[in-house]
Order: structure tokens, then sequence, then C-alpha cells
């Protein structure tokens, strides 16, 4: 760990900004959502939960050790997660990462608003390694005018995109040439706070380059609301980075919202009919700002602004269409079958339904309109299995060609 990171820690240990029991349930609370959405068996009112297992498994029961053997305050137990190892064979931590990538979705915008160092900041990575201006210009210079940026879902980061040794970045790199950069963000902060900083990112990224690239946005989950935000932002703002997009591909993104957390904003006696909501009902008001915003698919600061966000309310959303001259794909998984009402409706990837991630919705003027030749469903798959998917991947292959 880096003098600057070890001081970081130790300016943080003295806070007491969260407690023990806070670390373990969000531990337990994340665990369990990415348990069911594995071992989901297609049956409501289940709320028997197991344990994830193999390396996810061992993230988990790690920090939960290291916080219960504490048990006396956050000072020690942010001392033994920092003191869990940055790099092995010199690569990133994925076990580290996946704790913080938790750790931030649930509880990320109080870990920013305290200035914690355990808070994610936003950065363009390769292979889970922040690049500095100078990086980023090199591989600007060395690509071929095509630049693909992945952006990751909640509680996941940037290194995730690598599933069952497949990545669906370097598969376009390699098939189609385009140079990958993943973004890597706090997913508890408001979605449209991520937007702005991503719209300003990327700005930034391409003044390093004085020549025109094809760019392509490849977001799975709410990564496609942050992306879309980006979007609204860049264009108020005038960036010059849309002028370079063309393509925006969307995989199981929440554009109408994640029943989960609109289980989430009810009674308990309702989180407790699917499995998918359960994990969220020991909750309460720790949810973070950004899963708040998968309610509805908030995007924009007027989407939450001035509002309580824990109060039961009808959907306060500004409709915003998909950007201008951009052709936009939308890729909605289900765990069923064949079609229906209640799985692809209700059930879905297992976090999001098959309407809300093809953006269709009963009011017209929240209508996305994907064109029909741009959408597609993937069946008897799970809102994780869109990462390694061999049909995503022969989607994303046929649309950005």
């Amino acid at each position: 760990m880096s003098e600057k990171s070890s001081d970081r820690l130790n300016a943080a240990r003295g806070m007491n900004q969260l407690t023990v029991d806070a670390v373990l349930g969000v531990t337990n609370i994340v665990d369990s959502m990415h348990q069911t959405i594995l071992s989901f068996g297609g049956r409501l009112g289940n709320r028997e939960q197991t344990q994830t297992s193999g390396l996810t498994g061992i993230v988990y029961w790690g920090i939960r050790t290291i916080t219960e053997t504490v048990g006396n305050g956050l000072d020690q137990s942010l001392s033994q997660l920092g003191s869990l190892p940055i790099m092995q064979g010199g690569e990133p931590s994925s076990g580290r990462e996946a704790v913080l990538s938790a750790l931030n979705g649930v509880l990320g915008d109080h870990l920013q608003a305290t200035e914690n160092p355990l808070a994610i900041s936003m950065k363009f990575r390769q292979a889970g390694k922040p690049l500095t201006d100078a990086e980023l210009s090199k591989l600007l210079e060395q690509s071929n005018g095509k630049l693909a940026i992945l952006i990751h879902g909640s509680c996941m980061n940037d290194l995730q995109w690598n599933r069952n040794d497949h990545d669906h970045g370097e598969t376009l790199y390699r098939d189609l040439g385009y140079t990958p950069l993943y973004l890597h963000y706090n997913s508890g902060c408001h979605t449209s706070e991520n937007g702005k900083q991503m719209a300003e990112l990327l700005e930034s990224l391409l003044a390093l380059s004085t020549q025109k690239f094809d760019l392509a946005i490849v977001c799975h989950s709410m990564g496609g609301l942050v992306a879309r935000s980006a979007c609204y932002y860049g264009e108020k703002a005038g960036h010059a980075w849309l002028s370079h997009l063309t393509k925006l591909l969307f995989l199981g993104t929440p554009h109408h919202g994640a029943p989960l957390e609109k289980g989430g904003n009810w009674i308990d006696t309702i989180l407790q009919i699917s499995p998918y909501s359960t994990p969220f009902a020991s909750l309460g008001k720790i949810r973070s700002s950004g899963v708040t915003d998968l309610r509805y698919g908030n995007i924009i600061d007027e989407d939450w602004r001035d509002i309580d966000r824990f109060e039961p309310a009808d959907d306060p959303r500004t409709p915003v269409p998909l950007p201008k001259g951009v052709a936009c794909y939308a890729i909605a998984a289900t765990l069923s079958q064949d079609a229906g009402v209640i799985k692809d409706g209700l059930i879905g990837d297992g976090l999001v339904t098959v309407s809300s991630a093809l953006g269709h919705h009963h009011d017209p003027v929240r209508q996305l309109k994907f064109p029909e030749a741009h959408c597609l469903i993937i069946r008897e798959t799970n809102h994780l299995g869109l990462l390694d998917s061999p049909q995503v991947d022969k989607a994303l292959k046929e649309w950005l060609i």
C-alpha cells in the first residue's frame, strides 16, 4: 500500500462513520442479492437463501470474518479491509475490488460525503489499473479510431466484465478492432451525479487527441442509466464528445426501474414475495442514492431533487429520450424459456424486467422507442449472465461491425 493510501486510511479510522453491524449488513445484502441472481429456480415465495461460493464467496466470508472478529468499531475494521491485498501476481486483487464495489454500491454516497478513503472515484481503467492522461493520450494515438467505453452495473466494478474467462471488451478489440476503456465509478452515488462526471471525463479524454473517433458505449445494468445521463448532460453542456458517439448498447439496463427497489419502497410483507427483493428488506433507509435511483430509473437531478427518496411516490421523472443521431440498441434477458406476462413482466432476468430493459412504458411520452431491429431478448439467462452470453457477444459484433 502506498504511503498516501495508508495516510488516508489512518485518517478514516477515527471518524467512526459506520458501525460493525452496518458493514456486516451490507455484505450480507449484496451477497444474498448475487446469490439469488445466480441460483433462482423460478419459484416465487422461495425465501431460502444460501451464500455464494468460489472466489465471490471467499470475498464475502472474508469481510464478515474481519468485522465479526474485530467487533469494536470501524477503526480496526477499516484497517483490516485496507490490508486486503491490493495486488495479486502483479494484477489488481479482484477480491478487494469486489468488496469495495459492494460497499460503495450500497453506501457509496455516504462514503463520498464523509470523504472516506474507501469511496471509489471515477476513472478510466484497463485491467483494473487507472490510466493517466499521458497513458490515455498514448492509447488514443495507437488506436485505429475505434473506441469502446464499457460501463459496469451497480455494486460491481470494471474487472467484473471478465466473467467465466470472457470479456466483451476484449472480444470487440480482437474481432472488430475497438480499443476498450472501462469506466470505474461509485455506483452508490446518484446516477445524475455519475452522469455529469462521466460527461466531463469523456470530454477531457477526447480532447487529448485531434483525430475523429468512432465511439461506442457498451453498458451493463445501471451503467446504461449513467450513460444516458452523460448524454443528457453532455448535450446540455455542448460537449464535443457527443459528435464522436455513434452507437450506444444497453445490456439489461433498468430504463424504467427495477422491481427490487420498487419493492424496497413498500412494506416488508410485499418484499418477501420475491427472493430478489427479500435481501433488500433489511436495508431500510441504509440504501444509497444509487440504489433508490433504480426505483424508476432516475437519470437527471430533477428526478430526485427536493424529494424524500424513501417516501412512496409516483414516478417523478422528467421524460428523457434516447440521444439524437446515435444508434441505440437494447438487450433484455429473462429466466423464462417461453414468453409470459409473469416471468418476463415480473421476474425478467432476476433484477430487470424485459419491458424495462427494452424501454417499453405504458405512457407513450416515456417510451424510449428502440427500433425493433435493435432489440434482442435472450431467454434462460440471468442478469449477470449477460456478461458472458454468446448471444450477447454475437449481437454486439453484428451491431458494431
